[in-house]
């Protein structure tokens, strides 16, 4: 097994139980948790948030440190805060404490995510889609598993047993990233880009900052997967909701996002295959042009089936988004700022998460479910006729 390779199934790996782990306490078990330690309904909601808005603030400066200082130094950084946070949970008997350590827990997404997805599209670059579909499949796997597993361990054992069984799993991660050729080789090919001079000069960083911040079919492709982001928040807050109001139960609510979730981890590794062959624009812009078709098609379902069809159309086209964004902003990106532009990509992706819920909230409150869902549709087809100007501009990008 060739040394890419090596690295390559190492960071799957790592991937899946990272995010097994980091669910296994963000869902279901935060809001009980938060709850059992007294936590208002306000203060739930901003303790299930506290993660994301950490992403907000460290993906950026994350991923330009990484091409500074080298990929390794930095996933290192990110798994050591997986694997000891978990253990932080066991300390934890007041509110402000589980803030507190929520902040600290989203670190590690926030560190490790986009220094890794740089990794992974540097391996293979003439597979950068398939190879970036299988990486987010099996993140996003290690997330359902985790979340399943999360809340059969609170019913049999109580909140301990899942911090320790997150704890064991940030062990496993340590291994394995350790003894994989990403966590070992200094001057593997892959696992940096670091300059000989280690020393961080912010003047220089800045220029490679900046760089990045204006090359604009780098920043309308992060934009488009923060809109998609943005939808998905908004569906997995509200979906929910309007399914009790048309008489649907909560197990037919949670088998609609099982078998959504499960479309969307199978067909990531050939979708990004098809943009390897077809290019990345037409699949970013197919699978938006679903997810803007699902939710204009929400408001018209009331049993079901009929709402299940929608819901698998945008897991669908969010899979197909996702196998394309990430692997184009790698191919514009010159060699030594990889880093940089996917801190960029995982900023505004957590930006569209994080805002998702709060923007159908208040559209839901002003015009009730049904327009919100179509408002959010007519979102994502303005942003999709924006990308579509800067794809056909003429720009210089390099």
């Amino acid at each position: 097994m060739t040394s890419p390779f090596r690295s390559f199934v190492a960071l799957c790996v790592v991937g899946f139980l990272a995010f097994l782990s980091y669910d296994m306490i963000r869902a279901p078990l935060l809001p009980l948790f938060a709850e059992h330690l007294g936590a208002s309904p306000e203060l739930v909601g901003f303790i299930v948030a506290a993660s994301t808005l950490t992403g907000v603030c460290l993906k950026l400066p994350a991923g330009v440190l990484s091409d500074r200082l080298g990929r390794r130094r930095l996933m290192w950084a990110g798994i050591f805060v997986f694997a000891v946070a978990p253990l932080g949970y066991f300390l934890v008997t007041q509110v402000w404490q589980l803030i507190v350590l929520r902040f600290l827990h989203g670190m590690a997404t926030a560190i490790f995510t986009p220094v890794a997805l740089a990794v992974v599209a540097d391996l293979f670059p003439a597979q950068r889609g398939e190879t970036i579909g299988w990486y987010s499949a099996m993140r996003q796997s290690g997330t359902l598993l985790g979340r399943a597993g999360g809340g059969v361990l609170i019913d049999v054992s109580g909140f301990p047993a899942v911090f320790a069984v997150c704890g064991a799993i940030g062990a496993v991660i340590i291994g394995v990233f350790g003894f994989s050729p990403a966590g070992r080789e200094r001057t593997a090919h892959h696992a940096t880009h670091a300059t000989h001079d280690a020393r961080l000069s912010w003047p220089q960083l800045r220029a490679g900052l900046v760089e990045i911040v204006r090359h604009p079919k780098i920043v309308a492709s992060s934009l488009m997967q923060g809109l998609q982001m943005m939808a998905d928040g908004a569906l997995m807050a509200f979906l929910p909701l309007y399914g009790l109001t048309v008489g649907l139960t909560a197990t037919q609510v949670g088998a609609i996002f099982g078998v959504q979730g499960i479309v969307s981890i199978l067909t990531r590794p050939t979708m990004g295959r098809l943009s390897d062959r077809l290019g990345r624009s037409p699949m970013i812009i197919g699978g938006l042009l679903m997810c803007a078709a699902a939710f204009a098609l929400l408001p018209m379902t009331t049993t079901f089936l009929a709402m299940a069809a929608p819901a698998v159309l945008f897991g669908f086209g969010g899979a197909v988004v996702a196998s394309s964004t990430s692997a184009y902003v790698a191919d514009l990106t010159r060699e030594g700022s990889l880093g940089s532009s996917m801190g960029v990509f995982g900023m505004w992706m957590d930006i569209g998460h994080a805002s998702g819920p709060l923007a159908a909230g208040l559209l839901v409150a002003a015009f009730g479910y049904r327009p919100a869902f179509v408002v959010i549709a007519g979102l994502l087809l303005i942003g999709l006729a924006g990308f579509f100007v800067v794809e056909r501009a003429k720009i210089r990008t390099r």
